[in-house]
């Protein structure tokens, strides 16, 4: 898998766009590396995780988020959901299943037909080591503000909070795994 070749296939212009987008991947995959090396016993697939870290986000242009440059149609929380769409109309399964379990947690069927959320009512939740590892480094950057400098594990509980406990007392669960 060449990951810069599908980056550019959905991102071709060097634009604000590919700039969060390329600054925000590169964070994510390098502190899931970091994290899975100080691992060993979990025998995370370490090349999988920076292809699948690098590709993570890669729907997020076609949602309406204007602070991010993205200017599609569908709203934010499907961009995990689209970028799997579009990883597995290249046969990339493996890594669509990250795109479409990272939000926040993952998201539950429940979630998505309470609050009547424009995506399949099924569960995406992460399930395997590397899943749940890109989804944890995952809340540590923001593509709104400071880029490429991590939130504490404190702010990324709180954050969580925000959403749910659950949330909160999932992602500590994950620092307990991965820090």
């Amino acid at each position: 898998m060449n990951v810069q070749e599908i980056i550019d296939r959905f991102y071709p212009e060097d634009n604000e766009l590919k700039k969060i987008y390329m600054i925000h991947a590169e964070a994510v995959a390098g502190l899931a590396l970091e994290m899975a090396r100080k691992h060993p016993e979990l025998g995370i697939d370490e090349p999988f995780v920076y292809e699948a870290a690098m590709l993570h986000d890669i729907g997020i242009f076609l949602t309406d988020a204007p602070r991010i440059h993205c200017f599609g149609k569908e709203a934010y929380l499907c961009h995990g959901y689209l970028g799997a769409e579009l990883l597995r109309s290249l046969g990339y399964e493996r890594h669509a299943r990250v795109c479409e379990r990272h939000t926040g947690t993952g998201l539950t069927k429940e979630a998505i037909m309470e609050n009547g959320w424009n995506l399949p009512a099924e569960d995406f939740l992460p399930e395997t080591a590397e899943e749940k590892l890109i989804c944890f480094a995952d809340k540590f950057f923001s593509k709104t503000k400071f880029l490429n400098q991590p939130r504490s594990f404190e702010q990324v509980v709180e954050s969580m909070r925000k959403i749910s406990e659950n949330s909160a007392a999932k992602v500590q669960e994950w620092a307990g795994m991965f820090m």
